[in-house]
C-alpha cells in the first residue's frame, strides 16, 4: 500500500509560491524543500488563477509579476549574465595586450 502524507499547510504553500514569485526557480525550491517540482508548479498555477486581477492590468500585489514581466525579467537576467562574461573576457584581453606591448609591468605594482 503506498504511503501518503498529510497535506501541506496553506501557509507553507503560500510561502513557496511567494519565493517563486520573488525569483526562485521551481527546481531550486523542490531541492531545498520536500514537495516535488510538479506539486509546486500546481500550487503556483492555482495561486495565479485564484489571485484577483485589478483593472488596468496592474499586478495584484507588490512582488507578483505578470507573465510578460516574468519573461522580461528572465530575459534581462540572462542578458546581465552574458554581459558579465563578456566584461570579464575583455578585461583579461586588455591585460594580456597591455603585458604584450609592455605598457604595464608584469609584476605587481610597487605602491
Amino acid at each position: 500500500m503506498p504511503r501518503t502524507r498529510p497535506p501541506y499547510p496553506p501557509e507553507f504553500r503560500a510561502q513557496l509560491v511567494a519565493l517563486h514569485q520573488a525569483g526562485r526557480t521551481v527546481e531550486d525550491l523542490a531541492r531545498e524543500f520536500e514537495p516535488s517540482e510538479q506539486t509546486i508548479r500546481n500550487w503556483i498555477q492555482h495561486a495565479t488563477a485564484a489571485a484577483p486581477r485589478p483593472p488596468g492590468g496592474a499586478t495584484a500585489a507588490p512582488g507578483m509579476l505578470s507573465a510578460a514581466e516574468r519573461e522580461e525579467l528572465h530575459r534581462l537576467r540572462k542578458e546581465v549574465r552574458q554581459l558579465r562574461v563578456e566584461r570579464d573576457i575583455l578585461g583579461k584581453a586588455a591585460a594580456w595586450f597591455a603585458r604584450e606591448t609592455g605598457t604595464i609591468p608584469t609584476s605587481g605594482s610597487s605602491s
